[in-house]
């Protein structure tokens, strides 16, 4: 009897020695698999990524990052699920294609998708009652209304240029429209669309496009666009020459055999007088709307915008609107920041009709340095 109790013990700790060289013989045994499938890997040879030329019978032509093409043999597993223009994988000896992928778009053309809508309504701009009428006309009513146009039997405009001197609001403008909008709203600046290397620009102007065909209803802004619609001279450098080339995709687009549809063009700038006349035909950007510097009635409109979100204090607005005569918009706002600022370095927390006076005085005489500066490199 004692000897088999003695035993007990032995035979509970050879179990207990089993079952974890069992635990650990079944971890041994997926580590080797892992190992072996990771091995599996690295003899598998990488496979090339090329384009589909030509689709011929249950062939295909390829071309390869190289610029060399080749007809190769398409695998039974892809027959009839490739069409030109896909990008394909091949093996490396014999090329037959195997497997396809997503489109490659050469540039994040999403990048220039703005994600969140700007806060700037139209109630954010003062005056220019005008101007806001016609771009609601081109641009927004033809997206909200398009049965308008089809009873009258019109076509309406694809874009609009908003042009006049910097700090006058273009740029606001086209904010509010993608406000009010429920569209896709692309931005970019006319530079970000000059590439270093030909053909480059090209191509981002055309997946542009199609990007706002693909999530239309759309608005394509560019900004600045006399960085690359200026007008074409016949003797060049390359550079110049491949700007030309990106200005002439943009042209295809906006007019070309692809329609825009639900898409609509706004277009910026401070230079009118360097545009290229083709851009400003009938049928391209068919509505020139000029903002200008703001009259008397729109600068107090500015002001009021501005003043209901300061703490001020005996402030003579009729005073302010007539000492920033010949102001922009943007020069009216940098007044109210100063005016801000001296009454901050006076330890105040209202803003004086003395603080507002001293803000127009030095806003005008940065903007004499500019304008001496200017005039001194001709």
């Amino acid at each position: 009897m004692s000897t088999e109790t003695n035993n007990e013990p032995n035979n509970l700790n050879f179990n207990i020695d089993l079952e974890t060289l069992e635990q650990e013989n079944e971890l041994l045994r997926r580590s080797l698999a892992h190992l072996k499938s990771e091995l599996e890997k690295y003899k598998n040879p990488p496979l090339l990524v090329a384009e589909v030329k030509k689709v011929v019978g249950d062939k295909a032509i390829l071309k390869l990052s190289n610029n060399h093409s080749f007809l190769v043999n398409v695998s039974s597993a892809m027959q009839g699920k490739i069409e030109p223009g896909d990008s394909v994988l091949s093996e490396q000896k014999s090329l037959t294609i195997l497997d396809k992928l997503e489109k490659v778009k050469h540039f994040e053309t999403h990048n220039f998708v703005v994600i969140e809508k700007p806060t700037i309504s139209w109630s954010n701009i003062g005056g220019m009652d005008k101007e806001k009428q016609e771009i609601k006309e081109v641009i927004e009513l033809p997206l909200k209304k398009p049965e308008l146009f089809k009873e009258v039997g019109i076509t309406p405009p694809k874009g609009i240029l908003l042009h006049g001197p910097p700090g006058c609001g273009k740029t606001m403008l086209a904010k509010a429209v993608a406000n009010s909008t429920n569209t896709t709203f692309i931005e970019v600046v006319g530079s970000e669309l000059v590439q270093k290397f030909i053909g480059e620009g090209a191509k981002l102007v055309k997946e542009l496009f199609e990007l706002a065909r693909e999530n239309s209803p759309a608005i394509i802004f560019i900004d600045e666009v006399d960085a690359l619609g200026a007008e074409r001279m016949d003797i060049g450098t390359s550079g110049e020459r491949e700007v030309q080339r990106t200005f002439m995709q943009l042209l295809a687009e906006i007019d070309g055999f692809k329609p825009l549809g639900d898409v609509k063009i706004i277009a910026a700038t401070n230079r009118l007088d360097i545009l290229d006349s083709a851009l400003l035909r009938p049928g391209r950007l068919d509505r020139l709307i000029e903002v200008g510097l703001p009259n008397e009635t729109t600068r107090k409109e500015i002001f009021n915008i501005y003043l209901k979100n300061m703490n001020t204090k005996n402030i003579n607005l009729s005073k302010l609107v007539q000492l920033t005569e010949g102001f922009s918009g943007a020069e009216i706002k940098a007044v109210c920041t100063e005016a801000g600022y001296f009454a901050i370095r006076n330890d105040r927390k209202e803003v004086r009709q003395r603080d507002f006076i001293e803000a127009i005085t030095k806003v005008k005489q940065n903007e004499d340095e500019d304008k001496s500066y200017i005039s001194m490199f001709g």
